[in-house]
């Protein structure tokens, strides 16, 4: 990694290629962690007048205020100190009880959590969960995608920034990408709360919310997300957003020009093979592209 990788990247100073890069190192997910944990820090109330009142007081109680001027005054901010320190040691060691695992570009992964429950994880995600308070409470956090198969037991939670989807034993698929929103069920039942909005969503089924507009309930045909099989699988679903998967899972820059990202597109592309790929998106859009290196450009056919 650049020596400058970090400085660039907290003043937002990165370009889009560089961001790709400093993603895949490991500094990164450090970088990100202690981030987190500092950014929630709090340093207990400190009443200063009161602090003032009580020197005075002990001022005018002392026989020999010369010796004794500054004590209280130097204790009460060593205890001050010592209990912020305290309190963020103790928040920043429960905070890192949490187990988190993420995927970079062109990555899968699998987990097997501590009731037996598994999650696969897409391309570009990440998850984070209380291995310690586990048999309390079943609650997973989501940036991504990726694949449930919950074992019975008490209700099992995967919150994201957009919405909360809630079960007791069932296997089902949530994504969340800017703008982006899906569960799909594919055993038993499911609960989606978007917008203070609660859902159910039976086996085969899918719930879709894109750029901010719940699209109808519809029905899907497979018993598990194509992406399994290493397939990216879409159905009227906009350009720009097939146009984002692909460079997940292919870890490469892509750029467009002269292209309606907006409109729909229905198909499949490989995961593996890049020149399937890209034809399997350019022919039933009807667009050309260019590929060199670690970049393909998408444009519009003259």
């Amino acid at each position: 990694m650049q020596d400058n990788y970090l400085a660039k990247w907290l003043n937002n100073e990165l370009s889009e290629e560089e961001i790709i890069q400093f993603k895949k190192t490991d500094e990164y997910a450090s970088y990100q962690k202690i981030i987190s944990a500092s950014n929630k820090l709090k340093a207990p109330n400190f009443d200063k007048d009161k602090v003032l009142k009580a020197i005075e007081n002990e001022k005018y109680k002392s026989i020999t205020p010369k010796v004794i001027k500054l004590n209280p005054y130097t204790k009460l901010i060593r205890v001050a100190v010592a209990v912020a320190l305290i309190c963020g040691l103790a928040y920043f060691y429960t905070n890192s009880l949490d187990e988190t695992i993420s995927t970079d570009y062109a990555q899968n992964d699998e987990v097997v959590l501590p009731d037996a429950s598994e999650i696969i994880l897409n391309a570009e995600s990440k998850i984070a969960y209380n291995k310690n308070k586990w048999d309390k409470t079943r609650e997973v956090s989501l940036e991504g995608e990726a694949f449930f198969k919950v074992a019975k037991g008490k209700k099992f939670t995967v919150s994201t920034s957009q919405g909360t989807v809630t079960v007791l034993g069932t296997q089902f698929n949530v994504e969340t990408r800017k703008n982006f929103f899906e569960v799909t069920c594919y055993e038993g039942l499911v609960s989606v709360t978007y917008e203070n909005r609660k859902t159910k969503i039976p086996a085969g089924s899918s719930l879709m919310v894109i750029n901010g507009k719940i699209t109808p309930i519809s029905q899907i045909k497979t018993s598990s997300p194509s992406w399994i099989q290493n397939e990216s699988s879409f159905n009227s679903i906009p350009l720009e957003f097939v146009l984002n998967e692909f460079q997940r899972q292919f870890n490469i820059i892509v750029n467009t020009k002269n292209i309606d990202t907006k409109q729909l597109f229905t198909g499949t592309f490989n995961n593996e093979n890049l020149e399937l790929a890209l034809k399997s998106i350019s022919i039933p859009s009807q667009i050309n592209y260019t590929l060199k290196k670690n970049k393909v450009l998408f444009y519009a056919k003259k």
